[in-house]
């Protein structure tokens, strides 16, 4: 029964981290945690291997979803190649830091993380870019389905300084960082939220592939737990990014962020206690 459930927590991290852009740890790494609880042999399973497992369930969820955005034409490889620049470093370093983090620490950081997803989701909707104005802007052009032509552009030396951060995230809490990188492609460099999203799932993709490495050969990553998510993080990612493409998905994130708060609350009072 608990394999089951395992494989649906990776379906639904894959689907909900494709459809925003999140990657879909912030599912799995509670969930490990948790139901290392319940399944025998998991009882001692650590803050360390939730998170390194986690990545390797990021990669395919990330590869999946940018294969299926492929197919739409949002990714911006450049601009996520540029990202990727700040977020490889950060992810090698984020997963050197977790090495010495215990059970509490990590519950109470991990969970004001989850807080804090949870307001930014909430606000979201509300961004408004800013129009930055600079002679290192780095500027795009994307032709819509609809023949609308937009531009959107950023200041690497903005960028990359955010996208570290967003590496260190996912190397330390096992997160893909996107729920940090869509809103700032949104609300800084004025990406069309569906190119922000696709080229985030494109950048986890590879610094999940960078933060993994770290964590393999740290011997974080618990193979047979991995064997069991991966395959609904895989056809999450494809479902998540169709998802995307269709709907605005209001109501999946307004309970993606009840469900981040709830248990963002629990670790929290985990990490307290």
């Amino acid at each position: 029964m608990e394999w089951i459930f395992l494989l649906l927590v990776g379906l639904a991290a894959g689907t909900l981290g494709s459809l925003v852009g999140l990657g879909g740890g912030i599912i799995v790494v509670p969930a490990l945690i948790y139901l290392g609880s319940f399944i025998p042999g998991l009882d001692n399973l650590s803050p360390q291997v939730a998170v390194g497992t986690s990545l390797i369930v990021v990669i395919f969820t990330g590869l999946s979803s940018t294969l299926a955005y492929m197919k739409h034409k949002t990714v911006d490889y450049k601009s996520g190649l540029i990202f990727f620049i700040g977020s490889g470093p950060g992810s090698i370093i984020g997963a050197f830091i977790n090495k010495s983090m215990n059970v509490q620490s990590f519950s109470l950081y991990f969970g004001l993380f989850m807080i804090l997803v949870s307001i930014i989701l909430m606000v979201r909707g509300k961004i408004k870019p800013l129009k930055l104005r600079s002679k290192y802007n780095y500027m795009r052009n994307y032709t819509n389905e609809n023949g609308l032509e937009t531009s959107y552009g950023f200041n690497p030396f903005v960028a990359l300084p955010i996208s570290f951060v967003v590496g260190l995230i996912s190397g330390l809490f096992g997160v893909g960082g996107g729920s940090l990188m869509v809103p700032a492609m949104i609300l800084l460099f004025m990406f069309p939220p569906h190119i922000a999203v696709a080229t985030s799932m494109f950048m986890i993709f590879l610094s999940a592939v960078t933060s993994s490495v770290a964590h393999i050969s740290l011997g974080n990553v618990h193979w047979l737990l991995t064997l069991v998510l991966v395959p609904g993080a895989w056809f999450g990612g494809a479902f998540g990014a169709k998802i995307n493409t269709r709907l605005k998905g209001h109501t999946v994130i307004t309970l993606l962020r009840v469900i981040l708060i709830i248990i963002g609350l629990r670790l929290i009072y985990q990490g307290l206690t």
